[in-house]
């Protein structure tokens, strides 16, 4: 199982959304999907994890390693709604990586406000997605115990 993502912008930020599994196989994608994003947009990105069904050790890594990507960028990378399974503890020195509930606590740590659901108002503008095939179905949400 590899990963799809979806990038979005939010009046000043940007959101990337992944679904799937971030495991070994699936950081070179979650690599590019953060250059795309990078490449994009300005300000903070926060990662949706929302339908993320877990991470592997290596997919912990590649997401530290985007922290400092887009440190480097004078850019923060933000996580929302962290799989059960585990959690990303930076080393010292690194970024600082804040953590929010769910993707509605993480704008509105930026905004105030609870987000528009995408396709619906100018805040939640798609600006890009893994291009997966039509009528290929998406995958399932986690359940958190």
């Amino acid at each position: 199982m590899t990963i799809e993502w979806r990038y979005t912008t939010h009046d000043g930020l940007g959101v990337l959304s992944l679904a799937g599994y971030l495991g070994a196989d699936a950081t070179a994608r979650f690599t590019g999907a953060v250059g795309w994003a990078e490449a994009r947009g300005s300000g903070p990105l926060i990662l949706d994890l929302t339908q993320l069904l877990g991470w592997s050790v290596g997919g912990q890594l590649a997401v530290a390693q985007a922290a400092r990507r887009l440190a480097a960028a004078g850019r923060t990378l933000e996580l929302a709604a962290i799989p059960a399974d585990g959690s990303l503890v930076p080393d010292a020195g690194e970024p600082a990586v804040p953590v929010h509930c769910d993707l509605s606590a993480a704008l509105a740590a930026h905004h105030g406000a609870v987000p528009t659901p995408p396709g619906q108002g100018k805040a939640a503008g798609r600006k890009g997605h893994t291009g997966r095939r039509p009528g290929s179905q998406a995958p399932a949400a986690p359940t958190l115990l």
